[in-house]
């Protein structure tokens, strides 16, 4: 089969919160005084090894701070891995962060059309599909509204509509079924029904472990960064909830 995505020795160290608040002053004074140290840093990803072949559902699964969400964007090239290598091959649609990429003050029309743009389609592409996107996310009367404009709910739905409308061949999706009233949540997985019946390769990040185990082929279960056991999914499910009963 062929493979798409590959990850050879990944690591990611990351700045904790205290680097991200330690400003200049407190930096500049604290050298001044010899007192300063250099702030902590965390490995999040600690030598990750795997591939997936074309038309695999994999599952991704773990506690909450395990590097889930960070494994998905080094694959989608949001972060770069400080060691080892990420290669991926086809059009990959993130659903990970939904609206992240959008620009506040542009029109919703623009903003489809850039965010497509981003994915890797063309303008004349995008252009095409407005129509349908903004049909779908139930946004038709906010055409030339300024993303602003919008609810935090409504930026979501439009980030999903873009995703699921423009066919990738890969999809990385990050608990986001939760989009929206139970109206629209059931309208996504009705979409997201045929990718799962398609030949398009999902890498799926979720704590409903029995859509992990009804979805996807194989489960990879991270934890503290580092891959604990890769397998069948409801194998691995069942190895991971006795380990969650075994320490309750």
């Amino acid at each position: 089969m062929t493979e798409v995505i590959r990850l050879d020795q990944v690591s990611l160290w990351r700045r904790t919160q205290e680097e991200f608040s330690y400003d200049l002053k407190k930096t500049i004074f604290s050298v001044l005084e010899g007192k300063y140290t250099q702030p902590a840093r965390k490995l999040v990803l600690n030598n990750i090894n795997f591939s997936v072949n074309a038309g695999e559902k994999v599952g991704i699964i773990g506690a909450n701070g395990s590097g889930k969400s960070t494994l998905l964007k080094v694959i989608c090239g949001i972060l770069q891995p400080t060691e080892g290598q990420a290669w991926v091959r086809g059009q990959i649609a993130p659903l990970i962060e939904l609206g992240a990429g959008f620009e506040p003050d542009l029109p919703v029309v623009d903003n489809i059309v850039l965010y497509g743009v981003m994915l890797g389609f063309s303008r004349q592409h995008m252009r095409s599909i407005v129509d349908s996107i903004l049909d779908f996310a139930e946004l038709k009367d906010y055409l030339q509204a300024p993303v602003k404009s919008l609810s935090s709910g409504m930026v979501a739905r439009l980030g999903f509509a873009i995703a699921t409308e423009v066919q990738p061949d890969i999809l990385i999706l990050d608990e986001v079924l939760s989009v929206g009233d139970e109206s629209f949540k059931n309208k996504c997985k009705r979409r997201m029904r045929r990718f799962w019946e398609a030949n398009v390769t999902i890498l799926v990040v979720s704590h409903d472990l029995n859509l992990i185990e009804d979805s996807c082929e194989r489960a990879i279960w991270l934890d503290k960064g580092v891959i604990k056991m890769s397998g069948k999914a409801d194998e691995i499910v069942d190895f991971y909830l006795s380990s969650v009963a075994s320490q309750t």
